[in-house]
This record gives structure tokens, sequence and C-alpha cells, in this order.
């Protein structure tokens, strides 16, 4: 069953992101607290939304995601910010229910496309992720600013 995250929920997906994180090779990356998921998520101006998979009310994993704006497309989109499958429930279809019902929400909001991040090494998921029909945007690479470099680049003049 995948459903819409509620406040209730934001413990578990910290606990989710922290995991991700520790998958991802950066444990001691995480910065979000329970108070900042909570506002980014529910507060006065939401930023993101979540969905949470779950059997028998025990979460298995979870998907954050937010519209961005193609001017290309002169629609919005969904960007999948993460996605996090339990190790004990990896292989059984939560991660194909958890794609599929995001795209389905993209389709509903009349989104022009539904795109993510994977890491270049994540083998595994990448091969799932063209099973599902994803291709990989070989000409484009992330850009990012943050941190002090970002304060110095909003004092440059």
């Amino acid at each position: 069953m995948i459903r819409p995250a509620t406040p209730a929920d934001v413990a578990t997906i910290l606990g989710f992101v922290r995991d991700l994180a520790a998958f991802e090779r950066e444990p001691d990356a995480v910065e979000a607290t329970e108070a900042s998921l909570h506002d980014a998520l529910f507060g006065l101006r939401p930023a993101a939304e979540a969905v949470i998979a779950e059997d028998a009310d025990e979460a298995l994993g979870f998907a954050l995601f937010f519209h961005n704006f193609s001017t290309w497309k002169g629609r919005r989109g969904l960007y999948l910010e993460d996605l996090y499958v339990t190790p004990e429930a990896r292989g059984k279809g939560v991660g194909t229910a958890l794609l599929r019902h995001l795209a389905g929400l993209a389709v509903e909001r009349d989104c022009g496309r539904f795109e993510w991040a994977v890491l270049d090494w994540n083998a595994d998921a990448i091969a799932f992720y063209r099973q599902m029909g994803a291709v990989g945007l070989e000409d484009w690479t992330v850009q990012r600013v943050d941190g002090d470099a970002l304060r110095r680049l909003a004092k440059a003049d």
C-alpha cells in the first residue's frame, strides 16, 4: 500500500533518509531534523511531499518529491528527491510500486516529465530504472553550490 505521509511519519522518514545516506556512503551528511522535515512537508508553505510504502502498518520505504518547472515544456514536472526501500523489502516490488505511484501523480497533475538523479556507481538502481523506462541524460551534469560557496556567491557583486 502506498499512502501520503502524515506528520506522524516524520521520524520514520528521517530514519529512512539517514539509512539512505549511509547506503550512499555519506552517513554524516544528513543535516535534516524532525523539525525541519516537518516544516518542509507540513508547514505553512510545504516544499515537498512524501509517500510511504507499507504492509500491515509496517513502513517498508518512502519517496520524497516536489514540483519543478520546465520552460521548454511550459509545464511543471515531478522531481523525485529520495526513494528508499528497506533491505528486507527489496526485490518485492516496493520500489516499483513507489515509482508507479509517483508516475501516476505526474500524469494526474499534468506534469511534463518525471525525473530524478542516481549515483553513477549504483548499477543496481540504474538497471532497475532502465527496466521502468527511465533514460539517462548523458549530456547533462548536476551543478551544485552550497555551504560557504553559496554564501560567497550570494554576496558577489
